[in-house]
């Protein structure tokens, strides 16, 4: 029965608002609290929304709900109306079953919340015309909570994570199964370490995976063996030798956009159980699995002190999930982490979510619910204590804003951190130069390549030293001449006699006049792990860069050193680049500055610098030349010649301005 009371026709004074929020009241129909978990007992329900009209639901039926959050004092509750009821109204399902969370170990009581909003953002900021990477997230009404009369707190009305429109919009499969039906699905899965309900242990990695749809009561055996192989392809493939192969391995059995995204959320909410409990599902007629819905984040966030226990760290703030966190899918991650694809997807993803303001977003939403809380939770903290331990709260403080506070630094400081986590744990890429200087830092000491006379050394780094500025030529097939900006001579091998890439090793490098023919001088920039570095390897000894004994000496040298298996681990022989300023345009033959007017030509034969144009007598600007290294050359007037004769070979700048503008172009003599 249902029936809507406004107070004009003699609503209960007694069924009225307690703070901004709505109100539930229940009152069962035995007078007596809610004590178990399996059993439901009936009650009535009493609705007060933010208008304060009231709606009464009768014969509702309530159990408790939770494994370890039953416990608690606060309990949280599942309910069940008669028929389906679109309770949250528009936009949520329609349907019989809705959960009342207590967020009893969470003492901010909004992150279950903010993360179902996150997943709303990922799901938003999709391709066009691609489908949504998390399309069902739990709703998220808060509401003071009172039963038998007794004020229960501030609580959170959420979807039950079932199949049906508004939930997991999955297919749902007949009762009873015919002969014929298709079975391939849909399926509501959940990798569970409680090995709650009817479960399996997968064949590869053991994992135990719980089957919610269809339920334990309507699932026969040829639906259970049809779910339990098709996981079980999913491992066998993320498990083989060709579990990279778009085609044969896992990715063939995953939604990738899900995958990522949900593996994102885990990282970003620092969830210690987000592998422990890890919902997915199938759709019928297609094979692959599909991530999500977000559910359970009430102990993430840095608010689970087992991180400390456990894993011996103060804070989770600087950690990945995936290196602590409980297992689970834990070990289905790891496997995918040794895979460049996603760990080059997880990075550009994340990239991209960052550069839409993610982290912004999530402030807001914490934010507008800290608002919306104010009144209820001093309410609820009257009751229950904002400063007694309850669960595995990682800290206590005295008020809710300080509670709430904690979390926002976490978020902020966390979501930098994985920025830089998931950057070194994307593959490093073939080095392609831009056009700019460079610094070749050592993985190690962290300082760079100089030069002193011809010798070449490291010192520490300085963004203003001319000699520790290099910029690379191509002389094709991926090989390069790497010159020194102060002097353009380029870096060489000079081991003497013949040698491999692991004889006559020790040889210090040095800096030789250019030639794009000489071997000694050609190198290529050999990718190495995820973290950007590079080994400097010489095409005609076949050898490695490396810093002489690991030193952190300035001065040490650079030596022409062993090539084999410890290239990817030796820190001595890893290098990264850091750019360092804009190369000048380079100035190949005659350069047409500004085509109607003038241009700039080099005769090498003459050495002659000297401008051309159809209107001579505009030539009347003051031109600049300017060694590389910053050493002034000479000037001359626009309409006269400049001889180069007498100069050192290497890159010069040509610099002069039009009607205020600047131009510079850059040559080789």
């Amino acid at each position: 029965m249902l029936a809507v009371w406004g107070m004009a026709i003699g609503v209960k004074a007694q069924y009225v608002k307690k703070s901004d929020l709505p109100a539930i009241y229940l009152e069962t129909f035995d007078g007596n609290d809610i004590s178990s978990k399996e059993v439901y007992k009936y009650c009535r329900l009493h609705y007060v929304d933010e208008e304060g009209t009231v709606t009464h639901y009768d014969s509702v039926s309530i159990r408790g709900r939770g494994n370890s959050t039953w416990k608690l004092s606060k309990k949280p509750y599942r309910i069940k109306f008669l028929s389906k009821e679109k309770f949250l109204g528009k936009g949520y399902a329609k349907t019989k079953k809705w959960t009342l969370l207590a967020n009893a170990a969470d003492k901010t009581m909004i992150r279950n919340a903010v993360t179902s909003a996150m997943g709303e953002f990922c799901a938003d900021l999709h391709e066009e015309g691609a489908d949504k990477s998390l399309p069902f997230n739990p709703a998220a009404k808060f509401v003071d909570l009172s039963l038998n009369g007794a004020y229960q707190g501030t609580y959170q009305i959420s979807d039950q994570i079932d199949v049906r429109a508004h939930r997991v919009n999955i297919t749902e499969q007949n009762v009873p199964l015919a002969t014929d039906d298709d079975i391939t699905g849909g399926y509501l899965l959940e990798v569970d370490g409680f090995r709650d309900g009817k479960w399996f242990a997968t064949s590869t990695y053991n994992s135990p995976v719980r089957i919610h749809y269809p339920d334990d009561e309507e699932i026969v055996e040829r639906q259970t063996t049809y779910i339990k192989n098709h996981v079980n392809k999913f491992e066998k493939a993320l498990a083989s030798n060709d579990f990279t192969d778009p085609e044969k391995g896992y990715r063939a059995y995953v939604d990738t956009a899900s995958l990522v995204d949900w593996y994102i959320c885990t990282e970003v909410t620092a969830n210690i159980d987000g592998f422990y409990s890890t919902y997915f599902y199938k759709e019928r007629g297609d094979d692959r699995l599909f991530w999500g819905p977000l559910w359970d984040y009430d102990i993430a966030y840095n608010n689970d002190e087992r991180v400390k226990s456990e894993q011996n760290l103060n804070s989770s703030v600087n950690s990945l999930m995936v290196d602590i966190a409980y297992s689970g899918s834990r070990e289905w991650v790891r496997r995918m982490w040794e895979d460049p694809w996603f760990q080059e997807k997880v990075y550009t993803r994340y990239k991209q979510l960052l550069d839409a303001g993610m982290v912004d977003y999530m402030q807001q939403k914490v934010d507008s619910l800290q608002a919306l809380l104010s009144k209820s939770q001093a309410l609820n903290y009257a009751k229950w204590g904002i400063n007694k331990k309850t669960y595995h709260e990682m800290v206590l403080y005295s008020s809710y804003d300080q509670y709430v506070s904690d979390l926002k630094t976490f978020i902020t400081e966390h979501c930098a951190y994985l920025e830089r986590a998931f950057a070194d744990r994307k593959p490093t890429p073939p080095f392609v130069p831009d056009d700019f200087f460079y610094h070749i830092v050592n993985a190690k000491t962290k300082k760079s390549i100089d030069v002193s006379g011809s010798s070449v050394m490291q010192n520490a780094t300085d963004n203003n030293r001319a000699s520790e500025d290099w910029y690379m030529r191509s002389v094709g097939d991926g090989k390069f001449l790497i010159l020194n900006r102060s002097n353009d001579m380029a870096l060489n091998d000079p081991t003497p006699g013949t040698s491999t890439a692991t004889t006559n090793v020790g040889t210090r490098l040095n800096i030789v006049e250019a030639d794009e023919e000489d071997a000694r001088q050609q190198w290529e920039f050999l990718p190495q792990g995820t973290a950007g570095y590079y080994n400097l390897l010489n095409v005609h000894t076949q050898h490695i860069a490396n810093l002489s004994g690991g030193s952190s000496d300035n001065g040490a040298s650079i030596l022409s050193y062993t090539n084999d298996s410890r290239n990817g681990e030796s820190l001595n022989r890893l290098w990264y680049m850091v750019p360092n300023g804009k190369l000048p345009e380079e100035l190949t033959g005659v350069e047409a500055v500004e085509p109607d007017e003038y241009a700039l030509a080099y005769n090498p034969v003459l050495q002659i610098l000297h401008f051309g144009s159809s209107q001579p007598e505009s030539l009347t600007f003051t031109v600049n030349v300017v060694a590389l290294s910053g050493q002034q050359v000479g000037s001359f007037v626009a309409n006269e010649q400049f001889s180069m004769a007498g100069r050192p070979s290497g890159i010069y700048i040509v610099s002069w301005k039009v009607n205020g503008k600047p131009r510079s172009v850059k040559f080789r003599k």
